[in-house]
């Protein structure tokens, strides 16, 4: 037995209650630091749409499930060193953290020289933190615009992290903003703790972990 069926209803109640169409937002598990069989159990139910944070993590855990599930979706939904964008652009489908030149420089690159390239969207950084990958808000159109016009580069969409601490609401609202300014379809924001209010603001995937496999625990994992 899963959580998955709560958080799929929760879902869909949200969906409702913001007037939007049922099916419209799109489950994203992130199975990070997951043991196996908590995982599996997610698989068995249904999910078929995973993220996942670190590209040798993913690679371990889902080189043999995708033999046996072989209809699951990755997204790659944290920070991408340069020198794994090569392992990244073959194993997942959706990158979500496209957060700046030099990594945009490297994936138009692999793009040129495997002739496609993983829908990616570009990681605003709404809260302007330090500490946080990500696009400044007031430079995220630019760089957009580049990844799209001049490096012919697939983004669809932008993702964010609200800054802890702080009601999500306004940050949402900032992507959503940047999002439609620049005729992007796909709004990925909301996690375990504020996904129902990102559905209200408009996204259309949100990335749920501890709220549908339980809580983390590193030491317990296996691949």
């Amino acid at each position: 037995m899963t959580a998955l069926p709560d958080i799929r209803a929760r879902i869909r109640a949200a969906e409702a209650e913001a007037g939007r169409p049922a099916g419209s937002v799109r489950l994203v598990a992130v199975s990070k630091v997951q043991p196996r069989e908590r995982v599996a159990a997610v698989l068995e139910a249904g999910q078929r749409v995973f993220g996942e944070n670190r590209v040798q993590e993913a690679r371990e855990r889902w080189g043999d499930l995708r033999e046996t599930y072989d209809d699951v979706t990755l997204h790659l939904v944290g920070p991408l060193q340069t020198n794994k964008a090569k392992a990244a652009v073959e194993l997942f489908d959706v990158i979500e953290s496209l957060d700046r030149n030099r990594l945009a420089v490297v994936l138009a690159t692999l793009a040129q020289e495997r002739g496609s390239c993983p829908d990616l969207y570009v990681q605003v950084n709404t809260g302007e933190e330090k500490q946080k990958s990500g696009i400044a808000p007031d430079e995220a159109d630019a760089f957009i615009a580049r990844c799209r016009e001049e490096m012919d580069l697939p983004v669809i969409g932008v993702m964010a992290i609200p800054p802890e601490g702080q009601p999500p609401g306004p940050h949402f609202d900032l992507l959503a903003q940047i999002a439609e300014r620049n005729g992007l379809a796909e709004l990925s924001m909301g996690m375990s703790a504020d996904f129902e209010t990102a559905i209200a603001y408009g996204a259309t995937s949100v990335r749920v972990g501890s709220a549908l496999f339980g809580a983390r625990d590193p030491s317990s994992v296996t691949r």
